[in-house]
């Protein structure tokens, strides 16, 4: 009997699958995420304030103070103080969410907000902060793919998000397994076309970083690459990118291809490129091609083969 493999398992905050957490006793459940993303993802629920014990309901607290040394302290009294509480409890949890390929905040929370938190700074206040929760996640897990529920309903940041997390998954498995030269070279073959769409200059420095494969420390080389390989996703592909990339790919079956079948994928390029259609149609039928016309460069791609889930999560604008 086939075995199927692990879900993709994502932190979350706990208010945004419904769970009545807030300081109120109600939640902000996010039904995109608990209906589309749960589907496929295994959701793994924290409320910090919560964890450290303020319960519910609970005096609602906000961020004080300096960007780099903000305090959480009670909205209406001062004296409640719980910033220590809250680090410490990031910390004790970044040391057991381990096997994370993502994590979905709850945005503007003085607790798990990823960015633009409201900041008070006398009688004045600026969109400055970071939960402090999330601040610690973040800083223990630099790799992970983190996103607020706010800023999904922008498909651009969706996709992005989207495919950070299926990347770094696989990124995962691999350094789960017998790191080796060829491993790593292998993971970055199949990679290429995506590191591309996310611009040239991070596409040049992995090929730079891979160039050493068998030269250096497995780790340290491993190590290199994974900080660039997120840190290039984080860079937004374009839609004049994903072009060049689609460009590309037709360019590699130019010997293959009749005149009628280029320009066929061509118009799908430039309709893609004029907002006229998604990118999966010039993918789908560059797909097509390449199963009449293997090439061995192109072959395992994922930016033409992506996981099954990945494609029913994305959408490919």
């Amino acid at each position: 009997m086939a075995t199927l493999e692990p879900r993709i398992r994502i932190g979350i905050s706990s208010c945004l699958l419904g769970e009545p957490v807030r300081f109120d006793g109600n939640h902000t459940h996010d039904h995109y995420i608990t209906g589309t993303l749960g589907t496929v993802f295994d959701f793994v629920p924290v409320c910090p304030e919560i964890g450290i014990g303020l319960g519910v309901p609970r005096p609602t607290i906000h961020l004080v103070g300096s960007a780099d040394a903000p305090r959480a302290l009670g909205v209406k009294n001062a004296a409640l103080d719980v910033t220590d509480k809250l680090v410490r409890y990031g910390q004790r949890m970044a040391g057991k969410l381990t096997d994370l390929s993502g994590y979905i905040f709850k945005s503007k929370s003085p607790s798990c907000g990823m960015e633009q938190v409201k900041l008070h700074i006398g009688s004045r206040h600026k969109r400055q902060g970071i939960g402090l929760y999330a601040r610690e996640i973040m800083r223990a897990h630099p790799l992970l793919p983190v996103e607020e529920e706010g800023r999904l309903g922008d498909p651009l940041l969706r996709d992005n998000f989207l495919e950070r997390v299926f990347t770094y998954h696989r990124w995962q498995q691999l350094y789960a397994q017998r790191l080796t030269p060829k491993a790593l070279l292998d993971f970055h073959r199949r990679h290429t076309l995506a590191i591309l769409a996310h611009g040239t200059e991070h596409y040049r420095a992995l090929g730079q970083v891979v160039a050493t494969a068998g030269k250096r420390p497995i780790r340290e080389l491993t190590d290199d690459y994974a900080a660039l390989l997120m840190q290039a996703l984080r860079r937004r592909a374009t839609v004049r990118r994903h072009t060049q990339v689609l460009m590309h790919l037709l360019g590699a079956l130019k010997n293959q291809l009749s005149r009628a079948d280029k320009q066929e994928v061509l118009e799908l390029i430039e309709d893609y490129r004029h907002d006229r259609a998604s990118r999966i149609a010039p993918i789908t039928l560059l797909k097509h091609h390449f199963r009449h016309h293997p090439n061995d460069n192109i072959a395992g791609q994922t930016y033409l083969n992506p996981d099954p889930l990945e494609l029913k999560l994305r959408g490919y604008y």
